[in-house]
This record gives structure tokens, sequence and C-alpha cells, in this order.
């Protein structure tokens, strides 16, 4: 993040009198990021702004816990998956939908949505990553959309990095099939 100097800010988010401040600043740093990385679960702009929320809401509420011992990015995204995976299931207890139901919302959804621009191809892709199981599908966004290492995702979902590499692996021969078979 440019000119963002994760020691400093952590510092002035244990000093009482800077605190808020501190952490207005990390939100206006980490905003942007955290809402792509949930919209890309969730899909729908609305959502992914409430979820968003909810995660910088725990995390002031968390602040007094947080050691340091992980960066600030790690730990927000941390709270974000948390977040987002409790919303996804949430959405399909309260509904009661089936899997193909949700999936089949999603895609409605994401083709309704004023905020997505993509053409046909990216809307086969984008339904070929609904269809992942949430894990696989977390995994292939932080690894394509997001580039992050393998190291960087053990960090914030808790996974070996060989657990990782195989949800990565399995979710793009999952994509490839669908995309095969939209032939």
């Amino acid at each position: 993040m440019n000119g963002f100097n994760e020691a400093e800010w952590l510092a002035k988010l244990n000093s009482p009198k800077h605190r808020s401040a501190a952490f207005g600043r990390i939100v206006q740093e980490y905003q942007q990021p955290i809402y792509w990385h949930i919209r890309k679960m969730v899909l729908n702009h609305d959502d992914a702004n409430d979820v968003m929320q909810t995660t910088f809401m725990k995390a002031w509420s968390a602040l007094d816990s947080f050691r340091g011992e992980s960066k600030i990015s790690t730990w927000l995204f941390r709270i974000a998956v948390n977040e987002t995976i409790t919303f996804l299931n949430s959405q399909r207890n309260k509904n009661s939908y089936s899997t193909d139901d949700i999936e089949s919302s999603m895609a409605q959804n994401l083709e309704a949505d004023p905020y997505f621009s993509g053409d046909e191809a990216q809307l086969k892709f984008q339904k070929a990553i609904m269809k992942l199981p949430d894990k696989q599908r977390l995994v292939f966004n932080m690894k394509y959309f997001d580039d992050l290492k393998y190291e960087e995702m053990e960090e914030i979902l808790g996974t070996s990095v060989g657990a990782l590499k195989a949800s990565y692996h399995h979710a793009v021969k999952k994509i490839e099939a669908y995309l095969l078979s939209e032939i």
C-alpha cells in the first residue's frame, strides 16, 4: 500500500489518543481491497458493502485483542473471510435454498447488477466460479484475482499451503470442466 507503514499505524492504534484517527486511516487504506475481496464471494454490491461494514465494525470492536502478531491487512482479511462465510451461510439458511437455487440466484443478480460490465465470456467464467464450493471459490479468488502467495493465504485462512494448493488445483479443474461443457 502506497505510503502506508503498518508498524506506525499499529503504534497509533495502541494509543488511546490516536486510536480513532488511526483506525479511520486503516479503513481508508483497506476499504477498497476488502470490498473487492468480499464482492468476489457474494457478488452483489449492496451485500458486499454490508459485509465490509460488518468487517470493519468487528475489527473496531476487537482492537484490544489485536496484538500485532500478524499484519493489519492479514487480520482484516481474516475477519472479512469469516464475515463473508457467515453471510453466505446465513443466506442459505434464511432462504432454505438448495445449492443450485443459490447459484441460479447469484447468476441472476450478477447479470442484473449495474456494476458488472463483463462480456458473455466473463459472465460464463463468473458462473463457473460460482459453482465452486465456498472454500475453493475463496482460494481461487485469492490466488487468481488477488495474486496472493500461498503463504499469505495460509496466514489469512489458517489452512496449510498443501491444502491450499490442492483446493486451487481442484477449483481450476472444475472451472475448466464447466467452461468446456458450455461450449
